[in-house]
């Protein structure tokens, strides 16, 4: 899946809004991507910050709360939610036509249709809205530590054929897989216990996102109805995810390769399939072969943070005559180029200049918190150093409160033009640089608490 008008490759719901909300990308609301349920909430849910749980039954799963999502959908009102549940079954029966139409064996569409039962508690996965989120240094240093780096390369090697065989047939780093295959599932100790069909059976039937999921379900059928996968091991995040990269079923059947020849893709069990299907995917979304994804670099004091922007690519000597320079003094290698620049905790933060790969990273996520911790546990991978430069550690998140608060006073001000909601996308980082310039602030576009000080008139 890519970014734009289609929903994105894997999983996400909640944990993408907090993805987006951490970084200000602007990623569309809950639009499946990569593993991030499986990411953040498996890793990250344990915390504090965490929404209110509803209720649980006793020694099993937990239950739906009953109440209208958080997204205002018509169809996410609990009403709507109990009408579509009663009548899953015979939505399910009415997708054999299609079923059929992609060859799919009636014996094959009863066999792995019977007795799928709605689960109704992902309709408040789909719709949560955290009450607050970690910050981008945070992030990275839960996802790129010691103990997953150590992982990391008894994985590289463990499979050093594997990885030796797929770097020259698809011309992707080694070392990025590995970390995409670390970072989605912990090296396949995270990969999510939901079943991939009751999972898309239960959204291409029931909430907001029906037409998308009735995709991811019926291509769930194909990959079984051909035999790549047993039903048993098509489990993962609550929006279908799986494997320990984690594929959404359209993923698989774009991208997942036989790298062994056996005669099956799987990405599930069988590591050449797995890591030569990854490859496969970023080769085919535009990965570059030797390049980098990109660099650490020092901005200089009163730069004009309106040229960080995704759409403002340059030459790396175009930057540097700007006054970019890279973290540590070192040389860039190839002044020819073109990155864009990035900021994610503002002025007071490291910069990065990123470049082609970056963005096919951010295609299979499309967070850019996510793709910087690709890139960077992939360099530590390969025997890098952590960053050179320090995070703002002082700064704090804002709650979601807070940061409707500051939507509305940006709003009150003529800066924002949205509907406020809570989800510090492009939308709101433009309307804050705005903001920033007109009281001579560096329009970095990062919301801090210091910045909603100052639209309060405090």
């Amino acid at each position: 899946m890519k970014q734009g008008a289609k929903p994105l490759k894997r999983t996400l719901a909640a944990a993408v809004v907090i993805a987006a909300v951490l970084l200000r990308t602007g990623a569309a609301d809950a639009q499946s991507t990569s593993g991030l349920p499986n990411l953040f909430g498996q890793i990250f849910g344990q915390n504090s910050t965490a929404p209110a749980q509803p209720q649980t039954t006793p020694g099993g799963p937990q239950r739906w709360s009953g109440e209208d999502g958080a997204s205002g959908h018509p169809l996410m009102t609990a009403e709507a939610i109990r009408q579509a549940a009663a009548n899953f079954d015979n939505c399910v029966a009415s997708m054999w036509p299609d079923a059929a139409r992609r060859n799919i064996s009636k014996e094959s569409f009863q066999r792995f249709t019977a007795g799928l039962a709605p689960d109704l508690r992902i309709m408040d996965l789909m719709d949560s809205q955290p009450e607050f989120t970690k910050s981008i240094w945070d992030y990275l240093d839960i996802l790129v530590n010691d103990v997953r780096l150590a992982k990391g390369r008894e994985i590289l090697a463990a499979y050093k054929a594997q990885f030796d065989a797929t770097e020259k047939a698809y011309g992707v780093d080694r070392y990025v897989i590995a970390a995409i295959w670390g970072i989605e599932s912990n090296y396949s100790t995270q990969m999510g216990d939901r079943s991939v069909l009751q999972s898309t059976a239960t959204l291409a039937c029931i909430g907001r996102r029906q037409k998308y999921f009735k995709d991811e379900f019926l291509s769930a059928l194909e990959i079984l109805h051909h035999g790549d996968l047993r039903p048993e091991q098509m489990r993962g995040s609550w929006a279908g995810a799986f494997g320990p990269t984690q594929f959404m079923p359209t993923a698989f059947k774009r991208y997942a390769v036989d790298g062994d020849g056996d005669g099956r893709r799987d990405v599930v069990d069988d590591p050449a399939d797995l890591i030569a299907s990854t490859a496969n995917n970023l080769k085919k979304d535009g990965w570059q072969a030797g390049q980098t994804w990109g660099y650490e670099v020092v901005v200089p004091p009163n730069f004009n943070y309106m040229m960080a922007d995704r759409a403002k690519a340059m030459t790396i000597a175009q930057w540097e005559h700007l006054g970019i320079a890279r973290a540590g003094k070192q040389p860039f290698p190839q002044p020819g180029e073109k990155a864009y620049l990035l900021a994610p905790a503002g002025a007071e933060g490291p910069g990065f200049l990123m470049l082609q790969n970056f963005r096919v990273i951010m295609k299979y996520n499309p967070a850019e918190a996510y793709a910087l911790a690709i890139g960077h546990f992939a360099d530590r991978l390969r025997g890098g150093a952590p960053f050179v430069q320090p995070w703002p550690r002082q700064e704090r998140e804002l709650s979601r409160a807070e940061r409707l608060e500051l939507q509305q006073l940006l709003a009150q001000r003529g800066f924002y033009r949205g509907v406020p909601d809570g989800q510090l996308g492009g939308q709101t980082r433009e309307a804050l640089r705005g903001f920033q310039a007109s009281i001579g602030a560096p329009a970095d576009g990062f919301a801090s608490a210091d910045v909603l000080e100052r639209l309060r008139g405090r």
